[in-house]
């Protein structure tokens, strides 16, 4: 495999218009992002896009307010990760608000349903809802919503994933991906779908008068679009900085609800400075964790509860699953590092791994620590379930400029029936095949990733901001960094390069390393970690290393601390 490549990033114009108040690194780092002048660093509410340009609104919301008036059963259709779980409890949460009576929600099992309104899970439906809402899932779902209309139900599909070739016959979809949909943010997750519906719901009911002088407060659901958005790994673009800047504000200021206070709990975060890559790390997981191995009904559950003693229980059996799953997921990316151990350039571009041990709900991570490690397109596959080994279920991770969704449906287009079914994002995407069919896949997907992918995509790059002056590792700048987020999936968290000296080391556990680094500009000292990063051998004793500015908060004293995410001797 080719070696990292350490980049810095350039910058997209000259700041202007900053106070003296923010710190020049800042001002930098936020350039280098497009962020160009103080404006596009305010992330209020009010900068929100309006969802009256989402496609198909006008008809979900008619339909939503038939249901209310008439009191009908309706049904949220979830999904089995945290967009989907966060999603469906801000579906019932919502529409409860706005005065729907009867409102329910299932959560396909993947072993037993498989993915999305199925019709499997449709079938299973009692009592019969009069109106189905999907929440992250339902844009390939042909042949669910043609068994909930044989069964009388009306259908509203709402969903952020890609289309393919045909649509389902709901009776309404709100999908910013669609093709020819105005809604300028293509980003939103499914939990932000679903939001956009309830507040262009309440629009329309609050102009017939349902509300009177005060209308519902949306608001109190940003903390479940926050975690489900950062969860999701959409893209960090303006609109989705302004849903998880408002919901991390609702989190650190103590109203977020029971379950994702019992949750950050359970993570051992602080609540007052918890920041988005917190819900990616650390709540984020343990809710997935539900969904992969068990039965994510238990976390929306846990996110749907407002008693404060459920919902730590509710928490505590989430990271118990969270804990298996951990031991499960380091037990098979082992094994597909030996799968993989000594490829070299030549070898698969496109990486498919198949062991029949392995568990489905777990396959994507692997998929992801192998991508990582590689860097080429990785999917991963484990037999659907224990009483089917005839079919496999696999996820894909992809690296830029290869789009998997795309890879997968040329596959399809040049081999109708191999793939029995597929779904998902340019870097992310799930899919189904016969078991006897897996080495004739495997090969398909070599041929296309090498037919689409360079050399140059193929090298590895890790971008920094550049080094920092002499004197700038300071616990003032890791402030204004950690509070000038959110950061995410493309607005990435500032990373920068410097020289150092290692004055001492030691390992934590079995594979951490705890390092003091000496800065030989100043001489300064500062206290470094690194992950995972202790195979053997001692870290260079003069060394280049690329690193966040973080913050360690020890007994109420707060010190900067660099994250070491690379190092290289010099």
């Amino acid at each position: 495999m080719s070696a990292l490549q350490v980049r810095r990033r350039e910058s997209k114009g000259a700041p202007s218009g900053w106070p003296a108040s923010v710190h020049p690194v800042l001002q930098q780092v936020y350039a280098a992002r497009g962020v160009l002048d103080p404006s596009l660093a305010e992330h209020r509410l009010a900068r929100l896009l309006s969802p009256q340009t989402l496609g198909g609104m006008a008809q979900a919301v008619e339909l939503l307010v038939e249901a209310i008036r008439s009191d009908w059963i309706i049904l949220i259709a979830g999904d089995y990760d945290c967009d989907g779980a966060t999603g469906t409890a801000v579906a019932v949460r919502g529409l409860r608000m706005l005065g729907a009576q009867r409102v329910s929600y299932a959560i396909p099992n993947r072993f037993v349903h498989g993915y999305g309104l199925s019709p499997a899970l449709v079938e299973s439906l009692q009592p019969t809802p009069q109106l189905i809402v999907t929440v992250d899932n339902g844009v390939a779902s042909v042949a669910g919503v043609a068994a909930a209309k044989a069964r009388g139900i009306r259908v509203i599909v709402t969903d952020h994933h890609l289309p393919g070739e045909q649509l389902p016959a709901c009776d309404a979809m709100v999908n910013p991906n669609l093709a020819g949909d105005a809604f300028p943010s293509k980003a939103l997750a499914g939990v932000g779908v679903m939001f956009y519906l309830l507040l262009a719901l309440r629009a329309r009911l609050h102009e017939q008068g349902a509300f009177g002088d005060t209308k519902p407060d949306l608001s109190v659901l940003l903390d479940l679009v926050a975690l489900g958005t950062v969860a999701d790994l959409v893209a960090l673009d303006f609109n989705n900085r302004v849903l998880v800047e408002a919901g991390l504000q609702r989190i650190r200021s103590g109203r977020a609800c029971a379950g994702i206070s019992a949750l950050v709990e359970s993570g051992r975060r602080s609540v007052a400075t918890l920041c988005s890559s917190d819900l990616g790390f650390v709540v984020g997981p343990r809710l997935n964790a539900a969904g992969r191995l068990e039965d994510m009904r238990l976390g929306v559950e846990c996110l749907l509860t407002d008693d404060v003693a459920q919902a730590r229980r509710h928490a505590g059996q989430l990271n118990a699953i969270n804990l298996e799953r951990r031991d499960l997921q380091a037990s098979m990316v082992a094994e597909a590092e030996q799968m993989v151990a000594g490829m070299t350039d030549i070898d698969a571009i496109g990486v498919a791994l198949y062991e029949p041990s392995w568990h489905a709900g777990v396959v994507g991570l692997v998929a992801s620590k192998l991508k990582d490690r590689l860097h080429r397109p990785v999917i991963a596959f484990a037999p659907a379930s224990e009483d089917d080994t005839g079919s496999l279920r696999g996820s894909a991770r992809s690296i830029a400029g290869f789009h998997i969704r795309d890879a997968l449906a040329a596959i399809d287009a040049r081999q109708p029936g191999l793939i029995e079914r597929f779904g998902g994002h340019a870097m992310a995407a799930g899919l189904s095949l016969r078991t006897c069919d897996y080495p004739r896949f495997a090969e398909a997907f070599d041929a296309i990733a090498r037919e689409l992918i360079d050399a140059e995509r193929l090298q590895a790059v890790l971008y920094t901001d550049g080094e920092l002056p002499a004197g700038a590792l300071s616990l003032e700048l890791a402030r204004q960094l950690r509070e000038a987020g959110p950061w995410g999936q493309a607005f990435p968290e500032p990373l920068f390069e410097n020289l150092f000296a290692c004055n001492s080391w030691k390992v934590m556990g079995e594979r951490h390393l705890r390092l003091q680094l000496r800065d030989p500009r100043d001489g300064s000292v500062h206290d470094a970690v690194m992950f995972n990063a202790y195979h053997g051998q001692p870290p260079p004793s003069l060394l280049r290393a690329v690193y966040e500015l973080g913050i360690n908060d020890w007994q109420g004293r707060e010190t900067p601390r660099l994250l070491l995410r690379h190092i290289e001797s010099t």
